[in-house]
């Protein structure tokens, strides 16, 4: 697979490959579904096929679940519940550091199998998605007993049964957010993943079996918007939990809207990175680099408006293309790799169509100098500027790795230009000055405001947007409300 190397900047060395060996990961052929503790077939017949972005191989069949599978992953949870929520909360505790045990276990084959399904780096599954993956199961654990202590009541009670909804950027995390603290407060659970990547949540059945949780406490049911749509529909869920975009977050609200379901969405986001003329340099690119580059810019809360001080504007962009030059595309399993493959073709075209419109509205398009790979999707590291707040790439979430520039004069202009959006899921700030930080931070209309770093994560902290970017909070002591009869 053809890589972009570190050449482009004048370095004549370059690194030589270290593939992971993905023979640690045993992939069926083909996958059914997950209900009532057992792997078991659909009432229907449809399968469909999963593909490594990186090669568009196969890698597997799984099952489109229908209305009658989600009724009985339903039905199965809420027979689980009686038992599960009547538990003392040490003995859930207990199920939940198993788990956590056995994601670290099996932390090395997890990591080579998100980055098969989903095309991101092996570096990030392996350093970021699995520590992460199992630091949530372990800080849940730690509250499943304590519910009482966490400022909703003395004796708050399980909702009931969650219909869980995740999405293909994060599969195994997004899994892990909804599952730990649905399981720590006593609920059960019937999960649908997302389409494209299924395949760590089918292995994560198979990780409850071999923590011996008992049957139908989770349930996981394969499929597209469909399956979405019959879980969030069904009468037998108490509390419905999506993460994904903010137009399929739309309808699931008026779905939900007058039923008593309990919702929380976490949506889409246009979050802006704000550098001020006294930061550092070096440090601000780097955590520019990670805000948008980390997952090929498939984030949520990506920092995909880069608002910079203009007496730092020319040096900064400087210091900028210089590092992207430095990233390596290609084989999201070599661990020399940076930049991996797009998710899918979909996701792709969506990219490129928006590329394409900023150009077409006069803004000046740089993308690092690299041969793509023949197969695959693919997409540069790619930077906007001479935008302005009125062009599309400023305010279309774009979730691709592209990066809109603005700049800005004085900090009320930089917090009126970033919170000139419909989104506010993320925010990040860099300068030396500690009272900036603060005045600043408390005029962002953002749920996450991150200073002089960002895309940082801790299963302690919330996570969670206004405004199209949904309501709810993910994460932390808050994280258990949406779970909680409160």
């Amino acid at each position: 697979m053809t890589e972009m190397t570190n050449t482009a900047a004048g370095n004549p060395f370059t690194y030589a490959p270290a593939p992971e060996s993905r023979a640690i990961v045993d992939i069926a052929p083909s996958y059914g579904l997950f209900i009532d503790g057992e792997f078991t077939e659909s009432s229907g017949q449809e399968m469909v096929k999963t593909v490594s972005p990186a090669t568009e191989e196969v890698l597997a069949e799984y099952t489109q679940g229908t209305g009658e599978d989600v009724d009985r992953a339903v039905r199965a949870a809420r027979k689980a519940f009686s038992t599960w929520s009547a538990l003392p909360g040490a003995e859930r505790a207990k199920y939940l550091f198993r788990i956590a045990r056995i994601i670290q276990e099996r932390s090395r084959e997890l990591a080579v199998l998100e980055t098969l399904d989903n095309g991101k780096p092996i570096r990030e599954t392996r350093d970021a998605d699995l520590p992460l993956v199992a630091a949530h199961f372990f800080y849940y654990a730690g509250w499943a007993d304590k519910l009482g202590h966490a400022g909703f009541g003395p004796n708050p009670r399980p909702l009931g049964v969650a219909g869980q909804v995740i999405p293909w950027n994060f599969p195994l995390l997004m899994l892990a957010w909804k599952i730990a603290p649905a399981l720590a407060a006593g609920n059960t659970v019937v999960l649908k993943p997302a389409e494209t990547t299924p395949l760590s949540a089918l292995f994560f059945a198979d990780i409850c079996r071999q923590a011996g949780l008992p049957k139908g406490v989770v349930n996981i049911v394969t499929g597209d918007g469909r399956t979405g749509e019959a879980l969030v529909t069904h009468p037998g869920i108490d509390k419905v939990a999506f993460t994904g975009s903010t137009a399929v977050g739309k309808a699931i609200a008026r779905q939900v809207a007058g039923t008593g379901k309990r919702l929380t969405l976490e949506l889409g986001g246009k979050g802006a990175n704000i550098v001020f003329d006294d930061a550092p340099i070096d440090q601000a690119v780097e955590g520019i680099v990670t805000g948008i580059f980390f997952n090929q810019g498939q984030v949520c809360c990506a920092g995909s408006r880069l608002l910079v001080q203009e007496s730092i504007q020319d040096e900064l962009l400087d210091a900028l293309k210089r590092r992207l030059a430095t990233l390596r595309l290609g084989d999201p399993l070599d661990k020399n790799t940076d930049i991996g493959a797009i998710n899918s073709a979909e996701q792709l075209a969506r990219i490129t169509a928006l590329a394409r419109t900023g150009e077409a509205e006069g803004a000046e398009r740089w993308s690092t100098p690299c041969e793509l790979p023949s197969s695959g999707f693919w997409f540069p590291p790619t930077l906007f500027t001479g935008v302005t707040q009125a062009h599309t790439v400023a305010r279309d979430e774009i979730f691709g790795p592209v990066l809109s520039v603005l700049s800005f004069r004085t900090p009320d202009e930089a917090v009126a230009k970033a919170n000139n959006s419909q989104y506010g899921l993320s925010a990040g700030i860099w300068t030396e000055k500690g009272s900036r930080i603060l005045a600043v931070a408390n005029k962002l209309r953002a749920g996450v405001v991150w200073a002089n770093t960002f895309n940082k994560f801790d299963p302690t902290s919330p996570f969670g947007g206004y405004k199209e970017s949904g309501f709810g909070r993910e994460g932390g002591r808050h994280g258990l409300e949406a779970y909680l009869d409160v």
